[in-house]
Formats: structure tokens, sequence, C-alpha cells
């Protein structure tokens, strides 16, 4: 029963911890102009997700094509 209660509380104190942090790496990569750089392999990440699903859905497309065709 102890070691729910702890568990529990663990659980409850662990989004305090990360909320008392501080803008601070926020603020020091704005200022160094780092902040950019985040953002483009943000973008490049998102591109490179948005093309392998893109060719991923033709492929899957011109299977199913392909299967339909073969049943009948």
């Amino acid at each position: 029963m102890q070691s729910k209660i702890i568990l529990l509380l663990a659980a409850l104190l662990t989004p305090a911890l990360t909320f008392a942090q501080g803008p601070e790496m926020a603020d020091l990569m704005r200022s160094n102009g780092k902040i950019y750089v985040v953002v483009v392999v943000v973008c490049i990440v998102f591109a490179g997700i948005t093309a392998y699903l893109i060719r991923l859905d033709k492929k899957i497309s011109k299977f199913e094509k392909y299967q339909n065709t073969k049943d009948l």
C-alpha cells in the first residue's frame, strides 16, 4: 500500500518539476540565433515524413490496383 502512495505522489509531482524550469534555454537559443536552426531541422523532418507517407500511399494504391486486377 505504501509503495502505491509513493508511486502516486511521484506521478503527480513529475509534471510540477518539468514546469519549474524557466524559459532560459529558449531565450538563449533565440539570442544566439540557434532557434532558426531548430525550426529548420523540424521542418526538414516534417517534410521527410510527409514525402515518405505520400510515397507509401502511392505504392499501396498501386498494389491495391494490382490485387484487384489479379482477382478478376
